[in-house]
């Protein structure tokens, strides 16, 4: 059975249950996203409600997912609403709440039922959890080729951290492909990038973001939510591991996971980006005031290329890193 789920959460349980956890971001943006927007519009959801909420309004309805966890407390408040029209077309609904407060005991507490729902033992799956952390080790390596050696851009460091969300539904055929792309980048002459950036904040909507910086001599060596997908602080435990896990909790959480990683990847400016209509862009103000580095906030709303205007924001960002330099 496909399960698909609208953000990270232990999908430990879902392996274990024999099923196939699906990110329901990753197949919105990957799938004519645009035509799922306007669908989704055009069925009523607000044109001011986040495309990604469109998105995978569309992409559940539109498909063959019968079932999907949603994240209702730790992710977008929208997401309440999205379970009740998913249960109003028949859809199996069930929820997963990450404690505001890293509470342990709350947080076992809904791992623990979540894993009575789909009949699995704690057993179970600490044995797909160490073999999901076996992928997860290769991912810590990746992101080391990427920020110390200068071998992988920022789009294929984003790209296999954004999918160990769900690991392609399939962690055999994920390892076997992140094996061959490891032995593939560790061959390369490291790049030479003048400028060194941090991505922070939701992936990006924007379908040529990473491409934008090729021409300007600079590199993303940093995808603080996308690295945070892939678990980089492992721990034996599942409680622990998702207590960890950042991007559920406050600014602070992500604050305290980000300052230290600007200086050991010895960031030169920090890219912060908002989804439209998003409640994390009030984070914005605690992250722009506790990282020193040089600090701009971007926005974006809908599946399409970088429009000029934040072109020109970042091309102007990073003259003046440059200059500074």
């Amino acid at each position: 059975m496909k399960v698909g789920f609208t953000t990270s959460f232990p999908v430990e349980i879902i392996f274990a249950a024999g099923h196939i956890p699906i990110d329901l971001n990753n197949i919105f943006i990957t799938a004519k996203p645009m035509l799922k927007i306007t669908y989704s519009e055009n069925e009523g959801i607000p044109r001011n409600i986040c495309s990604w909420i469109k998105g995978i309004y569309n992409t559940v309805t539109s498909g063959d997912i019968r079932t999907v966890v949603g994240v209702v407390q730790g992710d977008c408040s929208n997401t309440h609403s999205l379970m009740s029209l998913f249960k109003d077309k028949g859809i199996e609904i069930i929820t997963f709440s990450f404690p505001y407060h890293r509470d342990r005991q709350l947080l076992r507490q809904e791992i623990d039922r979540l894993a009575e729902y789909f009949e699995v033992n704690s057993t179970q799956i600490k044995e797909v959890k160490s073999e999901l952390d076996s992928i997860r080790e290769m991912l810590k390596a990746l992101d080391r080729l990427t920020y110390q050696e200068n071998k992988v851009s920022g789009r294929e460091n984003h790209y296999w951290l954004v999918n160990s969300s769900d690991f392609f539904g399939d962690p055999a055929q994920f390892k076997n492909e992140l094996s061959s792309f490891l032995q593939e980048a560790a061959d390369r002459k490291p790049k030479t990038e003048n400028i060194r950036l941090a991505y922070i904040g939701v992936p990006p909507i924007f379908t040529d973001f990473y491409d934008f910086f090729d021409q300007w001599d600079a590199a993303i060596v940093f995808n603080e939510v996308q690295r945070q997908f892939s678990m980089p602080s492992l721990h034996p435990h599942i409680i622990d591991q998702y207590t960890s896990f950042t991007y559920p909790y406050s600014a602070f959480e992500r604050i305290d996971d980000i300052l230290p990683e600007l200086e050991r990847r010895k960031i030169d400016g920090v890219i912060s980006y908002s989804q439209a209509f998003c409640h994390r862009q009030i984070d914005n103000l605690l992250l722009k005031k506790y990282l020193k580095h040089p600090f701009l906030t971007i926005e974006g709303d809908l599946p399409v290329n970088l429009d000029e205007r934040t072109k020109l924001r970042l091309e102007s960002f990073l003259d003046m890193i440059r200059f500074s330099k």
